[in-house]
């Protein structure tokens, strides 16, 4: 379980954001004949961007006492829902069009409302049947693989699981990438996805396990795991510090690619590669504090709300 939450969120933040800037950077040469060097954020986005520090801090707390309770569920569960209500409160600025979907979103979209809700139902469920039939048998095909290459079960389960399960949302992130204006949009696809995981999926986790075990109870990490969480939660720190000041520099992605790189490559070397992330938050705060004395995310944040109250408050009077 460790090992494939940790491995997932890494992939998103290591892998995921860079590969939507590098293909919204070739997207963007072959088409102007110039060099990206920075994806700018919407206002509306600093939604995401705010709401990703919340878990992120919150799992500082789970680090510390190293276990995942009922109650910790509760509260990362509270999290997301507080973050729903607030994408209800703000709505991207952005719409999409009917015209701009892959292939099978747009043709259910041109179905009548009936036929949507029906199709959106059956593709649901059955995505969850295949996901009970497949659950166990991938797990421990992928067990006998890594005993078979001789490699640990652990860091097996934590890179090659999430990169299968995770393909299908890196794909469609890249789909939107790869075309002009869209380049923030696929970012925040994976932001939110980070989202997700640092909320919902890790509160299904004690849920889940409660229920198999037959009465409440609660997760315990060892000293190992609490290394890879916390390597976990340094980098999707830094991430969020770097979004939040509105915009993913060429440079930025860069930097978090060779560190993801360097810890996939060295997995002895977490350590080390948990004191450079921090160090790199610690270089963020500063500059956000003391030079810039400002926070852009949280700057948009009150533009667009204020603006958005504005106009609710605007439409019954007209």
């Amino acid at each position: 379980m460790t090992a494939n939450f940790t491995g997932s969120l890494r992939l998103l933040v290591g892998l995921g954001w860079p590969l939507i800037f590098g293909v919204a950077a070739f997207g963007n040469w072959r088409r102007e004949h110039r060099l990206l060097r920075r994806i700018h954020l919407d206002e509306e986005h600093s939604v995401e961007v705010l709401a990703l520090g919340f878990p992120i801090l919150y799992f500082l707390v789970i680090y510390l006492k190293g276990t995942l309770t009922l109650l910790d569920a509760a509260v990362l569960m509270v999290i997301y829902v507080l973050y729903l209500w607030v994408l209800k409160k703000v709505p991207p600025r952005e719409v999409e069009e009917i015209a701009d979907l892959e292939a099978v979103p747009r043709r259910i979209m041109s179905l009548p409302r009936r036929g949507q809700i029906a199709a959106i139902v059956v593709l649901f469920a059955g995505g969850g049947l295949l996901l009970y039939i497949a659950a166990a048998p991938f797990l421990h095909s992928m067990l006998r693989f890594a005993v078979r290459l001789g490699v640990s079960e652990y860091l097996f389960i934590q890179w090659v699981a999430p990169f299968l399960s995770e393909f299908p949302e890196k794909l469609s992130a890249m789909y939107w990438a790869r075309r002009p204006g869209k380049s923030s949009m696929a970012l925040m696809n994976m932001v939110s996805a980070n989202i997700n995981q640092w909320t919902m999926l890790a509160a299904m986790i004690p849920i889940v396990y409660s229920f198999s075990v037959g009465s409440p109870t609660h997760i315990p990490f060892d000293e190992f795991q609490r290394a890879e969480i916390l390597l976990t939660v340094a980098q999707s720190m830094l991430g969020m510090l770097l979004l939040s000041n509105m915009s993913f520099h060429i440079v930025e992605a860069g930097g978090i690619f060779v560190l993801w790189g360097a810890q996939f490559a060295q997995p002895h070397l977490h350590k080390e590669i948990t004191i450079v992330y921090f160090a790199w938050v610690a270089y963020e705060l500063f500059m956000t504090i003391v030079v810039r004395r400002r926070l852009a995310a949280l700057d948009a944040f009150g533009r667009v709300w204020r603006a958005h109250a504005a106009r609710s408050r605007s439409v019954p009077a007209a």
